[in-house]
């Protein structure tokens, strides 16, 4: 008789564990995992040495807060009693479920909270009982560390986002006896999937050559100028800081103006040329641009002194000069997302000072930030020691690896880009889904140490971009008040590396005529968001920014993507139609070989 197909066996199958391939798994896990574990004691003893076992500063800052709460433990002894109470009604509710009556929940999972979908979380008492039990400890040290008294705001808000942190490892989804899916996969599969889970777990520690390198998706799964960055383009200029790519025309005529767009050096460009779906360039060729983008280099220790000038001379103000070669246009609309918008803003303040500003003919700023004041959660690493401990790891490698950046961001949001993987990849023994967005997001790239020492010190920090010669370019004190280009701002209502309110505020510190539009989603997802998708919202007023809620107050909402809306408004900069421009054979293909490098 056959056996029958894994599909079409009952969910509450149990298998016997195969004890010999248990043994064998065991054994080879073992000799891969020793020298792994060597390595890492290594790196463990050279932390030590460095005096850096708490280098993000948090222990001094509990114990802070400790103190302060322990000279006037009032405010401690309400909440501990509010959790208690709390904890009497959990017992007494879940005794009712226990013998099988109907009881309502003390606490529920926040909206959007997704781990905990299983119906075993409801309908198992046992598992209702241990989420609940969780959710009420977590509320509990949230509020001790938001109630806590003599804290200044960005203590607090550190406080707050490690305790969230710390919660968020210790959720019973995270554990094999605790997880309800893991236990039943675990008894369908004889524990096979945590032997598979056991070799994925490995598998990442080689990749990350001792360090965890959580898989994130099946990176063989994409090829860059095969299934993404696939718009048709060539290199037609290189130097040591970028490529410039110039994309191949979708008509017969183009707008006469080019258009460029520049990217944040933080991830490589393509996440505005991901699929030929979902791509926002090939949505420009489409609209009648000649388009130009930036491709970044990935800096090594040779380009440890790089400054942000450098980037702003052999970046910006290089494609500019490379396109009204090409194209005979003296000007230019360009486009920076995020960092690169940044740039962006410094380098139209420098044109202004020379009296050149006429190159650029309108600026777009997606999810942008120009004052830092509020600049979400990044700020939670901008402390003094932090920053020192970062500069010193930057002058003894010369650059701040992207492991480190790719780190940050994934704290940020450690549910869905950690703690997810863990129990898909090493609990359940799953292979992660095929994600473009998660390809991209895991090929990031490294920071010159001067250059990255300046943008965290100097604008996150100190915040000296909002202050008229706050800052300097090749000697020159930047103002940003002096740029009068025509701007628009886009923001996201999501995001949290630049938090609309913030972005929303750089709109005051032009000179010009600003239009800001708010899309819905995040960072990424807010601003690539093709409209044939038909998914989320934006939000626009024809009133002048003035403050944001009473900017949000008046603006419209309208489904879709914001895309539409921003053509809308470039059309006043584009100028008339000319014949199209097909780029020369110049240096290669698009996407180019820059993009190509990977961090070691």
């Amino acid at each position: 008789m056959s056996r029958p197909h894994p599909k079409d066996e009952p969910e509450n199958t149990v298998k016997l564990p195969d004890f010999f391939a248990l043994s064998e798994a065991l054994v080879d896990a073992y000799g891969r995992a020793l020298p792994l574990f060597e390595n890492g004691m290594k790196q463990y003893g050279k932390a030590l040495d460095a005096k850096s076992v708490d280098p993000l500063n948090i222990s001094k800052t509990y114990m802070d807060m400790i103190q302060r709460t322990m000279s006037d433990p009032q405010k401690f002894w309400e909440l501990q009693n509010t959790f208690w109470n709390d904890w009497a009604n959990l017992l007494q509710h879940s005794t009712l479920k226990f013998l099988g009556q109907e009881s309502e929940d003390t606490i529920a999972p926040a909206e959007g909270d997704r781990r905990f979908r299983a119906e075993e979380w409801q309908k198992s008492a046992l598992f209702d009982f241990i989420k609940q039990s969780y959710l009420l400890t977590c509320r509990w040290m949230q509020n001790t560390v938001r109630e806590a008294e003599g804290l200044s705001d960005q203590e607090r808000k550190k406080l707050d986002f490690y305790t969230q942190l710390y919660a968020n490892a210790i959720s019973p989804t995270n554990f094999a006896m605790t997880n309800p899916e893991v236990i039943k996969e675990t008894l369908k599969t004889g524990g096979d999937n945590l032997v598979r889970g056991l070799k994925n777990l490995i598998d990442d520690l080689e990749r990350g050559k001792g360090e965890l390198k959580i898989s994130t998706t099946d990176y063989d799964a994409f090829e860059l100028g095969r299934n993404i960055a696939t718009t048709p383009g060539r290199v037609i200029f290189q130097n040591d800081m970028m490529q410039l790519i110039q994309y191949d025309p979708a008509g017969e005529k183009v707008f006469k103006r080019p258009l460029l767009v520049v990217p944040p050096w933080i991830n490589k460009y393509y996440i505005l040329d991901l699929r030929a779906d979902n791509s926002l360039i090939k949505w420009l060729v489409e609209q009648g641009h000649t388009v130009f983008a930036v491709s970044w280099v990935n800096p090594d220790a040779k380009m440890a002194q790089k400054r942000f000038e450098d980037y702003m001379d052999d970046g910006i103000l290089a494609s500019l000069t490379q396109i009204e070669k090409i194209t005979g246009e003296p000007d230019c609309n360009v486009i920076g997302y995020c960092l690169g918008g940044t740039l962006l803003a410094i380098t139209l303040a420098y044109l202004a000072d020379k009296k050149q500003s006429d190159k650029i003919a309108s600026a777009t700023f997606l999810t942008t930030l120009l004052d830092f004041d509020n600049a979400g959660d990044m700020k939670l690493f901008m402390d003094d020691e932090q920053l020192d401990l970062l500069d010193r790891e930057m002058a003894e490698k010369g650059i701040l690896e992207s492991k480190q950046l790719q780190r940050t961001f994934s704290l940020l949001r450690a549910n869905d880009l950690i703690w997810s993987f863990v129990i898909n990849n090493y609990l359940m023994g799953k292979e992660p889904f095929p994600f473009d967005l998660l390809y991209w997001n895991d090929d990031s790239t490294n920071m010159p140490a001067a250059m990255h020492s300046f943008y965290l010190r100097k604008l996150y920090r100190d915040n000296l971009l909002v202050k008229p010669g706050g800052i300097s370019m090749n000697k020159t004190p930047i103002d940003i008040g002096k740029i009068k280009t025509p701007a628009y701002f886009l923001s996201t209502r999501e995001d949290h590396i630049a938090p609309w309110k913030a972005t929303f505020a750089g709109t005051k510190l032009l000179g010009g005529k600003c239009t800001f539009t708010l899309a819905a989603s995040g960072h990424i997802a807010g601003v690539v968001n093709p409209p044939a998708k038909k998914k989320y919202c934006y939000w626009s007023s024809s009133a002048a920014p003035d403050d944001p809620e009473n900017w949000q107050s008046k603006a419209k909402e309208h489904k879709g993507s914001w895309w539409p809306h921003w053509q809308q408004w470039i059309t006043d900069y584009t100028g008339g139609k000319v014949a199209a421009r097909k780029p020369a054979k110049g240096i290669e293909a698009a996407p180019g070989s820059y993009v190509r490098v990977k961090s070691v």
